[in-house]
C-alpha cells in the first residue's frame, strides 16, 4: 500500500461513510434538536431576499443537506412569514450520498439536486451550510527545525514527509512541533460562494464548529457508533471531522470580492433572531413533556457550555451588504 495524503484519505473514508451509513446514529446537528434552529433561518432568509431587491426566481441553496430537516423548516418558516418570498425560491440542495438524498426527497421533494456549486445555475441566492464545512477533507503541516512537512497516511499509521512551504498559508504561524491545518476544499467552497454572491447579489450563511481566530493545533476527530474513536480507523468505519477556520475562510472570502459579516457566537446568533421567544411560543402549546424538550434544546443550542459557543455562524456577502440580523450592528432579532 502507497502513502496517502490525509486530506485524501479523509475524503475516500467519508465518502464510503456517508454511503454506507446513518450519520445521525452517530452525532445529531442543530436541526435535528429543535425545529425553532431551521424556523429562525426560514425567517432570516426571507429577511435577505427583501435586501436581494425580491428577485424572482432566487436560489435557495443548502450544502450538506442531512436528512433534508433544515430545509423543510426553512421552508415552512418562509411560506408563514413571507409566502412571495416562499414562491420565488427555487430549492437546490448539494449532496453527494444517494441514502441521504432518498432522505432528502420525502422531506423536500420539490429540490434539485447537485454533487458541487458548480452545476448550481447562477443567479441571485441564499447559501445555508450547517456542519458542511467541518467533513470537508484537511491537509495537516508541522513545523520542524528543518522547515515544514507534510502528514501522510500508511497502513493506519501517521507519515511525514517534506511540503511545499507555499502550502501553508503566510499568515500561519506555528512553533517548532506544532501543527498546522489547511482545509483546501473549504477554501475553494468559500471562494466560490464569494465570487457568486458577489457577482449576482446574494448571502452565504455558514454555520459550524471551530474557532474565531487561526490557531496551531490538531482539531482532527472521528466519530462511530457515537463515541470518539482513532481518526486512522478503517475508512468507512467514522465520520472524520475538523474545526473551520473561520478567520482563514474571511480572508478567502474578502479576497473574492465578497464582504464578511462575523463570525459570532451560534448562541449570540439565535439569541439575537429570537431563540427563546419562539421556544416559548411553541411550548406553551405543547403537552408538559414537548415543552421541556423544546426548552431543553433552545439551552443546548445556545448555552456556552454546550453548542452556543462552540458553533461559529459567518456571513458571505455581496459588496456593500447591510448588517444583517443575528450579526454585529442589528441590535433586534427577526421574529
Amino acid at each position: 500500500m502507497t502513502a496517502e495524503r490525509l486530506d485524501h484519505f479523509m475524503a475516500r473514508a467519508n465518502a464510503i461513510y456517508y454511503s454506507t451509513h446513518d450519520p445521525f446514529a452517530d452525532f445529531t446537528t442543530s436541526p435535528e434538536i429543535s425545529q425553532v434552529f431551521g424556523e429562525l433561518i426560514g425567517a432570516w432568509a426571507a429577511y435577505n431576499w427583501q435586501h436581494l431587491g425580491r428577485p424572482d426566481p432566487v436560489l435557495l441553496v443548502e450544502a450538506g443537506p442531512g436528512r433534508g430537516t433544515l430545509m423543510a423548516d426553512v421552508l415552512r418558516a418562509a411560506r408563514s412569514v413571507m409566502p412571495a418570498f416562499a414562491t420565488a425560491l427555487r430549492v437546490h440542495l448539494i449532496e453527494t450520498s444517494a441514502r441521504l438524498r432518498a432522505a432528502q426527497a420525502a422531506r423536500v421533494p420539490m429540490a434539485t439536486w447537485h454533487d458541487s456549486l458548480d452545476s448550481v445555475p447562477t443567479g441571485p441566492m441564499i447559501l445555508l451550510a450547517n456542519e458542511f464545512l467541518d467533513a470537508l477533507p484537511i491537509r495537516q503541516f508541522v513545523r520542524r527545525a528543518g522547515g515544514w512537512t507534510e502528514r501522510f497516511v500508511l497502513d493506519g499509521a501517521w507519515l511525514e514527509r517534506p511540503a511545499d512551504r507555499t502550502a501553508v498559508p503566510a499568515e500561519r504561524r506555528a512553533a517548532v512541533g506544532q501543527v498546522v491545518e489547511v482545509n483546501e476544499a473549504a477554501r475553494a467552497f468559500v471562494g466560490a460562494v464569494a465570487e457568486r454572491v458577489r457577482r449576482d447579489r446574494g448571502v452565504g450563511l455558514l454555520v459550524d464548529y471551530g474557532p474565531e481566530r487561526s490557531a496551531a493545533g490538531v482539531s482532527l476527530q472521528a466519530i462511530a457508533q457515537a463515541r470518539p474513536v482513532d481518526p486512522l480507523s478503517p475508512p468507512g468505519t467514522a465520520d472524520l471531522t475538523a474545526h473551520v477556520d473561520f478567520a482563514d475562510l474571511a480572508l478567502v472570502a474578502r479576497a473574492a470580492g465578497a464582504s464578511v459579516q462575523g463570525p459570532v457566537t451560534q448562541g449570540a446568533f439565535l439569541a439575537e433572531l429570537g431563540l427563546f421567544k419562539r421556544t416559548e411560543v411553541l411550548a406553551r402549546e405543547r403537552p408538559v413533556k414537548q415543552a421541556a424538550a423544546l426548552r431543553d434544546g433552545a439551552l443546548r443550542l445556545a448555552e456556552p457550555r454546550a453548542m452556543g459557543e462552540l458553533f461559529n455562524v459567518m456571513v458571505v456577502a455581496f459588496a456593500g451588504c447591510p448588517a444583517l440580523p443575528g450579526m454585529p450592528g442589528v441590535p433586534d432579532g427577526i421574529s
